[in-house]
């Protein structure tokens, strides 16, 4: 039998001779439900949140619900169950007395509920859009002080129902199913509807919570402040008075990346670039908390981006950085209390807060740039309701047109290791963050935390953003010990994130705010944005072609990503520079014929050529991309051109004969200090990468010979004494003008090595030779290591040293385009 018959065909029975019930059970006829329906349940009544019933009140056009003290819609102040829009034509009621199995049944599946079972009323035949063939039917089972709801559906696979519980016309609970039972037990107090659980007041000097405990309202200890009396709270009376009202916030909501946390720990993932609703009030029409939701440097994945309180018909955006808007207009805001329309707003190194504080209801709302935390004193409407909700219910796009709601693929990145992301997120389940656990369970954290780091990098601080989040939640609630140091988490890199130009509300969202490995802040193009110029390898839009000049437009957030800035570009005129479109963040260089612009005649055709760069014509080598983008117009559209770097030959062998030995000598470049990721010859090395060379032999006799790195520099020729140079070994030390430059183990045995930041010489190809000198030492009696200064420069060598100076190897690797 499956749950449908069991609403439906589960025979009424005479209570026991024990009960103490007085009604009769009814005859169990199925009555037609049509329109507006008052049905007499005195035979059982039925308690909705602490008050007893015996009239029902049900609607069957648009929305189904089941009132208690009126038709839903018709006044205000009811007390109803709400479904959604039902179409049946024929649907039913009948009222059943007490069933010892139905009993039996219910109480298996809800060990919450206790009491005896006196009577229910069953609707059948409910019909719904998004199934037509599915009947559904809902039962109300009364069990004294205690009521179920009960959702039967007579096809398998059906959709899942939703149906949300009021009292006194204000939303308090939201119950999603099918199949399921649904304990609706709650309390009220002051004619506010609670459910069980829920912390309806704080005493602030005894520290006692007023608590809504089944159907009943208890006085019980606080078991959320740090202490049990307010006297040991740090501060004293007064803190804990501060400690405990914040406190009294009890449903709280996280949002992080794509993950939505519920009030009740559910998780869910947007994955759409549109604007939900995280929380209403059906009190206040035009209230809402919003999350907009973009992505970043995937497609399929989306990012929280900002939160906004809209409010009389005024919208409060928090935007990452810190930086808050009102409509359009940037508020100043610091760690002081300003109000804007009814919003507390202040400000801090971790984030901006916003409450709101009405007559019965008050909310917290705390953004940090990559999660919110949502804070209220009832239950809550919208994602934070409900994650599970359909986003379609729920979306409110600043721009419909914008196709926000469509879902892009990406192809998967082969470089995550999902199983060491699971390890990470798991981090959660262990000491520090165990003393979160008996207030603040971890689980929906993890759920959240892998869910997203198994199909998106750990790039932009990712790998901390959820560690952070929970944190967060648990500081409401107790002092969490520093967990950073054991997750490797930055102090302040999530508290203060870095920011990109601002964008305004319901723009293109060209960019994205993220941390670059050196430290810095930058920006980074959105996905979808990008896409475009990625696909054809471009920086820019086509060369735009007027009668005497021609333009340019470099997109600025992929200038960025490059490492290249802006403001140091400019035309063959250096005055020339480029303009930003603050809207856009496009850079546009306009070459006209006083920019430097070379003018030419071909083929009857007139010409018009410059070139964007950037280089110090003063410094022999750079660490950074040097920019040369020629451009001009043909009355045809050329691209824009890149550059980038491979390695020519990754390492080089040659057999040198010495004297009596006989030996091999190689030099292999690497991209690891652990010199185990060889580059090869199809492996990019960027501008100032770090670059680690080592120098081995084999055959020299061990203990006898050591080999001594004596010079090793870098020409853009192939001939190691011709054209521009740059010294990197001199005398067996690194070169004291270049920073970069690192050698470990010279002289110290048969082997050695050594690293610098890659570079390319100014105003040259991309070639780049590397030619190294070395030496062979006698050990015996001999020191060989060359002893070096701290800044770089070589002392004088020990007397008793001695080099095979008739036998010095000479070898040369070339990195090239």
């Amino acid at each position: 039998m499956n749950l449908s018959d069991r609403i439906i065909r589960e025979s009424p029975e005479q209570p026991p001779s024990s009960s103490s019930s007085s009604s009769k059970p009814p005859e169990g006829a199925q009555t037609p439900l049509t329109g507006d329906t008052t049905i007499d349940i005195s035979s059982f009544n039925l308690t909705f949140y602490g008050q007893q019933y015996s009239t029902l009140y049900i609607n069957t056009t648009g929305n189904f619900t089941v009132c208690f003290n009126g038709y839903y819609g018709t006044m205000e102040g009811l007390d109803c169950i709400i479904g959604e829009t039902q179409t049946g034509t024929n649907p039913s009621y009948t009222v059943y007395g007490y069933s010892s199995g139905t009993e039996s049944y219910l109480k298996s599946s809800l060990p919450s509920v206790t009491n005896r079972m006196t009577g229910t009323l069953v609707i059948n035949d409910l019909l719904y859009p998004d199934a037509p063939a599915n009947v559904v039917n809902i039962a109300i089972h009364g069990f004294g002080t205690e009521t179920v709801l009960q959702i039967g559906d007579s096809y398998p696979n059906p959709p899942p129902r939703v149906f949300q519980t009021m009292v006194n016309g204000a939303m308090v609970d939201t119950f999603v199913g099918v199949n399921l039972n649904f304990d609706l037990s709650g309390c009220r107090q002051s004619g506010v509807g609670y459910k069980t659980g829920d912390v309806i007041s704080v005493d602030h000097d005894t520290c006692t919570d007023l608590v809504c405990d089944d159907t009943e309202v208890h006085t019980r200890p606080s078991n959320r402040v740090r202490s049990s009396t307010c006297a040991d709270v740090d501060g004293g009376a007064e803190s804990c008075s501060e400690h405990v009202s914040q406190l009294s916030l009890e449903h709280t909501c996280t949002v992080s990346g794509p993950a939505v946390i519920d009030s009740d720990g559910r998780v869910n993932s947007v994955q759409d670039r549109c604007a939900h609703s995280l929380m209403s009030l059906p009190s206040v029409p035009n209230f809402h908390v919003l999350a907009n939701f973009q992505e970043r440097r995937r497609k399929d994945v989306s990012f929280l981006d900002s939160v906004t309180l809209r409010l009389d018909g005024s919208d409060i955006h928090l935007q990452q950085g810190g930086r808050v808007q009102l409509n359009d207009t940037t508020l100043t805001l610091n760690s002081s209390v300003q109000e804007v329309h009814g919003v507390e707003l202040s400000k801090d190194h971790t984030g901006v807060t916003a409450k709101v504080s009405l007559t019965d209801y008050n909310t917290s709302v705390f953004f940090d740039g990559n999660t919110a935390h949502i804070r209220v004193t009832k239950s809550l409407q919208g994602l934070c309701g409900n994650s599970s909700r359909p986003l379609s219910d729920v979306r409110l796009s600043q721009d419909s047109t914008s196709g926000c709601d469509v879902l892009h693929n990406d192809s998967a990145d082969p470089a995550i290791n999902c199983s060491a992301m699971t390890e990470r997120c798991n981090l959660l389940n262990e000491a520090p963050f165990t003393a979160c656990h008996n207030h603040t369970d971890p689980a929906p954290y993890i759920t959240a935390c892998t869910d997203t780091l198994c199909k998106y990098p750990a790039v932009d601080g990712l790998g901390c953003q959820f560690l952070e989040a929970y944190a967060k939640a648990c500081s409401l609630y107790s002092t969490l010990e520093d967990w950073r140091s054991k997750a490797g988490c930055c102090k302040t890199c999530l508290a203060s994130p870095p920011l990109g130009p601002p964008v305004r509300t319901g723009s293109a969202a060209l960019t994205s705010s993220a941390e670059k490995a050196s430290g810095e802040d930058g920006c980074f193009c959105r996905a979808l944005f990008a896409s475009p110029y990625r696909s054809t390898g471009t920086l820019g839009d086509p060369t735009v072609c007027e009668r005497d000049s021609a333009s340019l437009s470099l997109v600025g957030c992929l200038l960025e990503e490059k490492g290249i800035d802006y403001s140091t570009l400019h035309l063959n005129d250096n005055s020339c520079v480029g303009q930003v479109d603050e809207q856009t963040h496009m850079v546009t260089f306009d070459g006209s014929d006083s920019c430097g612009t070379v003018v030419s005649v071909n083929n009857s055709q007139v010409i018009y050529k410059n070139t964007i760069m950037t280089h110090n014509h003063t410094d022999v080598i750079v660490r950074h991309d040097q920019v040369s983008i020629d451009f001009s117009c043909f009355y045809t559209q050329p691209d824009v051109r890149t550059m980038s770097f491979r390695i020519k030959d990754s390492s080089v062998i040659e057999e040198i004969t010495s004297g009596a030995w006989n030996y091999t000598l190689t030099m292999k470049a690497y991209l690891d200090s652990s010199r185990t990721r060889l580059v090869e010859s199809s492996t990019e090395v960027m501008l100032n990468q770090k670059i680690w060379v080592e120098l081995e032999t084999d055959g020299l006799g061990d203990g006898l010979v050591a080999v001594v790195t004596d010079s090793c520099w870098a020409t853009n020729q192939k001939s190691p004494n011709g054209g521009l140079r740059h010294d990197l070994i001199s005398s067996g030390c690194a070169n004291r003008a270049d920073q970069t430059v690192e050698v470990t183990g010279n002289g110290q045995g048969t082997s050695n090595y050594f690293s610098f930041n890659m570079f390319q010489f100014t105003g040259s190809s991309a070639d780049v030779y590397l030619h190294c000198r070395l030496n062979l030492c006698v050990t015996q009696n001999n020191t060989c290591a060359p002893t070096c200064s701290a800044a770089g420069s070589r002392r004088r060598r020990s007397a008793r040293s001695t080099y095979v100076a008739e036998a010095p190897a000479f070898i040369t690797m070339a990195w090239t385009n």
